[in-house]
């Protein structure tokens, strides 16, 4: 395995929520075709629990440092995915997003954010949810997945990515926009970028069948190969298994890949091995957060800021 010491892409600590009353989220149903709805229950509450309690553990073990947060409320359906309400940026940036249903506005924790600003280097905090009344939503690093090192902030265009709030980050933030439209195999819109593609240090994996623009699809794989990255092309059935969302990290021996299982299971040798040319994959067993209709990336939100002394 081949890789550098250090990358900017790759955050070496993460924001884990750990749900204590985990429900499917009826509320964002229509538009999110990777929900597996069911009935709530304490069985499946706790398993979320422990699964969440499990990945942090693992990711700890290999020298992530994991600052994991209880939610012991029963009206933050989607707690688990911090990775949307908030983000993290080189130069002590924080950005607090607007988010479609309002189940989810509830997630902002002002603690999470006072924890930022005790243990790391925080300049300022832009806070975009006054964009909510006016309906215009941008949902963190599930609508964009961001190219830290190339400075492009990738977009599938949905009811979740207004190109105005997406416009305004990418300004305060130093991000080229580039917007594309994707559906999976139904012709439905796909709801999150971050479901379709994951951008590591050295190479993106990305589900290119799903981009509807033939024209389109090439310049987002040809500027994702002019950065220098190899290209893991996933198709649709390896999306619809979770196979993009992916976190690249910084652990104690190198970096790592964090995804799930389920994902796992969906790579071929080949695509296993291209991996593992820059990052040893982690593998993270979370079978019942992923009914919510998100995977290993939503669950971790990185932490691209300077530690204090």
């Amino acid at each position: 395995m081949k890789q550098a010491p250090y990358s900017v892409q790759a955050p070496s600590a993460v924001v884990m929520v750990r749900p204590h009353h985990f429900t499917v989220n009826t509320e964002t149903a229509a538009d999110n075709r990777f929900q597996v709805l069911a009935a709530t229950g304490e069985d499946l509450a706790a398993a979320a629990y422990d699964e969440i309690t499990r990945a942090a553990r693992t990711l700890e073990d290999h020298g992530v440092t994991v600052h994991l947060f209880d939610d012991e409320g029963t009206q933050t359906p989607d707690s688990v995915f911090p990775n949307n309400w908030f983000s993290t940026h080189a130069g002590g940036h924080v950005a607090l997003y607007p988010m479609k249903a309002e189940s989810r506005r509830r997630e902002r924790r002002s603690d999470v954010v006072e924890m930022l600003k005790a243990r790391y280097r925080v300049q300022d905090v832009i806070d975009y949810s006054g964009l909510e009344p006016d309906g215009l939503f941008l949902e963190g690093t599930g609508a964009m997945v961001l190219d830290h090192i190339d400075r492009v902030a990738y977009a599938v265009r949905s009811d979740r990515t207004d190109p105005i709030a997406l416009e305004r980050f990418c300004t305060h933030f130093n991000f080229e926009p580039m917007v594309f439209d994707a559906c999976d195999g139904n012709g439905v819109p796909i709801y999150h970028t971050n479901v379709l593609m994951c951008i590591a240090t050295g190479f993106a994996m990305i589900g290119a069948d799903m981009m509807t623009d033939p024209r389109r699809r090439d310049e987002v794989i040809a500027r994702l190969e002019r950065s220098g990255r190899s290209i893991v092309r996933l198709t649709n059935r390896q999306i619809e298994s979770f196979a993009g969302n992916a976190l690249e990290l910084q652990g104690r021996q190198g970096r790592v890949l964090a995804l799930s299982v389920t994902a796992l299971a969906a790579l071929d040798a080949d695509q296993r091995a291209a991996i593992e040319e820059t990052a040893a994959i982690v593998p993270l067993d979370i079978p019942t957060v992923e009914r919510a209709g998100g995977s290993v990336r939503c669950t971790l939100a990185g932490i691209h800021l300077t530690p204090r002394a």
